[in-house]
Parts: structure tokens; sequence; C-alpha cells
């Protein structure tokens, strides 16, 4: 929080001592006696038809610091005493000059001074309450979104194991293949949909986003993998962006596993993540075997790139595949 809201946020505790009015009642005597003194003090230096100088700041005070009520008290008593002390004889039939214009002053004054405290004291009462309840509606909304965050991928997660159990009456090993396949997309985008989505709407830490779902997908595949993320550049994705932006990675990744390193006990896979003028590109490298001779994307692409390049697309940008300084290298380019 900084020094501007902190010294905002004080004066929603005003007035203070709601709940201890015998100290309220004291504090504004306190106050009312200090005046009276003060105003004592100074008399040999004040020209005639002041009686009421210092009462009026302590009036202003008591109202900001104990609320309205204990500002009446306080203008009720600098009234008396200002008549009693500094104006004359109170059943006297002629006051002294000057008396009746300093008391108009002072009662439309403190009448003034009193309406306006009050008045903000209500507003920012109110203020204060809605913020409450802003903060409480904030926090369910909160619950509310991670529960069914958390309902969307367990759904996903039931969905995905339905497809394996589906599989074991199926004798075609094609068939078998394909869900397995579907099976692993639906697990990937149920731990994507648990990581990615957020409440608030900000940007997401790509570094941070895709260590944890490529963990995932190596894991998954069952194969150790030395993974290197780079990202000089610090890049964030809007929730938008990230969910098809993290599904391209999660394809290219797998396809690194199934294909670049196949055959292999393991590998390296590096991820790096570049800023550019306009946009930004992802690239997935391997050191395995490399591309067949020949390769085309828009041929021999397996099903899982051709969705890698439809995502792309809707993005606005490309997937392509290429021959890396090893193996093989899956770029995604958004501009």
């Amino acid at each position: 929080m900084g020094r501007g809201q902190d010294d905002i946020r004080w004066m929603e505790d005003l007035p203070v001592l709601q709940d201890r009015p015998w100290l309220q009642l004291g504090l504004t005597l306190a106050i009312t006696g200090t005046a009276l003194l003060v105003r004592i003090a100074l008399g040999p230096f004040l020209p005639p038809g002041l009686p009421y100088a210092t009462f009026f700041p302590a009036v202003i005070v008591t109202s900001f610091l104990l609320g309205a009520r204990p500002g009446l008290l306080a203008a009720i008593l600098g009234g008396i005493l200002g008549w009693l002390f500094f104006i004359g004889d109170p059943l006297a039939i002629s006051p002294l000059p000057g008396t009746a214009p300093s008391l108009l002053l002072y009662v439309v004054g403190d009448a003034l001074i009193l309406l306006l405290f009050h008045w903000m004291q209500v507003a920012t009462a109110s203020l204060v309450a809605q913020r409450e309840r802003n903060h409480r509606l904030a926090e369910t909304r909160t619950l509310l979104f991670h529960e069914l965050q958390h309902r969307v991928s367990n759904n996903l997660q039931v969905a995905a194991g339905l497809l394996v159990l589906q599989k074991r009456h199926v004798g075609d090993p094609a068939a078998q293949a394909a869900l397995d396949e579907a099976a692993r997309r639906i697990g990937t985008i149920g731990r994507i949909s648990r990581r990615l989505y957020r409440p608030d709407g900000e940007a997401q830490d790509v570094r941070a986003l895709l260590a944890a779902l490529v963990a995932d997908v190596i894991e998954a595949n069952g194969k150790p993998v030395d993974l290197k993320i780079e990202d000089p550049d610090a890049l964030a994705l809007a929730p938008d962006a990230a969910v098809p932006v993290a599904l391209i990675v999660a394809e290219a990744v797998a396809n690194a596993i199934e294909h670049g390193l196949g055959g292999r006990e393991g590998g390296r896979i590096v991820i790096r993540c570049l800023r550019r003028e306009q946009g930004f590109a992802i690239e997935i490298e391997d050191d395995g075997q490399g591309l067949r001779p020949g390769f085309d994307m828009t041929r021999h692409a397996s099903l899982g790139l051709h969705i890698a390049a439809t995502l792309a697309g809707q993005l606005g940008g490309r997937f392509e595949l290429e021959p890396g300084d090893r193996g093989a290298r899956a770029r995604l380019v958004v501009p």
C-alpha cells in the first residue's frame, strides 16, 4: 500500500472512541477546557469582539476526531464559556459592542461545521461498508471461480479416463492409438485449464506457465527429458492467448518426444520465448533424429501438428516445423 493510500485509510477510522462514550465526553471537555485556557492567555493580544476566537477551532477539532454529537456539545460549552468569561454579565441588558455579530458568526459557523463533518463521516462510513461488501463479493467470486475451474478440470480428466477405459474394448491398434491420443489431449487441456484461467484477468508469466505444463507432458509420456526454458524478455500472455499458446507448445513437445526422440531413452528439449518488434515467437527444439527428407507440414504432419497450426491461425500467427541445429525445431510466431 502506498503512502497516499495510508493517508486516506486512517481517516476511515474517524470518528474515534465511538464505543467509549465516557472517553469521548472526557476528551470533549478537555478540548473545550484547553480552548478556554488558550483564550484567556491570548486575551491581552486580541482585539475586542472576539470572544469565541479559540472555541470555534475547538469545535472543528472535536467534530473531526469524535463526531458531530461531541462537536455539538463542544459548540454549546464554548458558547456558554465565551459568554460567561469574555462577554460579561449574561443578565446585562446591554452586552459589549460587537457581541451580536460574534455570537451570530459563532452559531452559524458551528452549524455549518457540524453539518459538514456529519455528512463527511456518514459518506465515509457508507464507502467503507460498500468496500467491505465488494471485498466479500470478490472473495466469493474467486472461490466460485476456482471451484468451477476445478470441476471443469476434473470433468476433463474423467472424460480422458473414460476414453482409456473404452480402449480396452477396441481391438484395432489404430483405433487404440487414436483413443490414447484423444485421452492425452483432453488430459492436457484439463491441466492447462487448471493453471491458466485467472479471475483477475492478469497476464500469465510464460516461463512459469510452460515449465509446469511441459513437465506434465513429459511425465505423461514417461520418457526422461532434459528441459531448458529460455525467456530473456520475460514474456507475459493474456488469458485468451495463453490457452491456445499452451496447447500449441504441449503438442509440439509431445511431437518432439514421440517422433524426434523416438527410439531413444531420453533427450533434450529447449524452449525459447522471444519478443519481437510486433508480437512474439516461441521455439521448441529437440536434439533428436530431425525431420525426414522432403518433410512437408501440409502433407506429412500428424494430427497434433495440424491442431497446433489451426490454433496458431486462430491467433493470427503461424506454426512451422523445420530442421534445427541438431534435431527439429517447431516455431510459433504470433504478430
